[in-house]
């Protein structure tokens, strides 16, 4: 079964159990798929679902940072309900053991000597570890590790 079928059959059920929340959040998703598909003009596949879910996912991060510093804990609590919701969808996160494996790994395999190369580094692992770890802090450590 497709990621997409997945996310229609959840919100069936979800219809059927009268979770409003959780089917709101579904929706919610759905309808970021569907924009994207009306504005590419394309039928998702699972690797540019888990796309969309990543972005929702950082967005839904950013929020709870914003609101939590805005003190408002009902907001919070809303973004977080709907980002456990999206990780449920996501693969297994990578361990920093593993996501350090990637990195140096990749760094041998593209030759990488100093930060300049951080593109080739981040593209390489960027295929391997899409949907499983946030880019954001794996490119702070080819960074880190590209530094010293």
């Amino acid at each position: 079964m497709s990621l997409k079928a997945r996310i229609q059959e959840d919100v069936k059920s979800a219809m059927r159990a009268g979770e409003k929340e959780k089917l709101a959040a579904i929706r919610m998703l759905t309808a970021a798929i569907k924009q994207r598909e009306v504005d590419e003009r394309i039928e998702l596949d699972d690797a540019q679902v888990l796309s969309v879910i990543e972005k929702m996912s950082k967005q839904r991060r950013e929020s709870i940072a914003q609101f939590k510093a805005g003190g408002r804990a009902d907001l919070v609590a809303k973004e977080e309900a709907e980002l456990a919701l999206l990780s449920a969808y996501l693969p297994a996160q990578l361990g920093d053991a593993e996501l350090d494996a990637m990195i140096a790994e990749a760094i041998t395999a593209t030759g990488a000597a100093s930060i300049k190369d951080m593109g080739k580094v981040m593209a390489a692992i960027k295929a391997k570890a899409a949907g499983r770890a946030d880019m954001g802090a794996v490119g702070a450590r080819i960074k880190a590790r590209l530094s010293n």
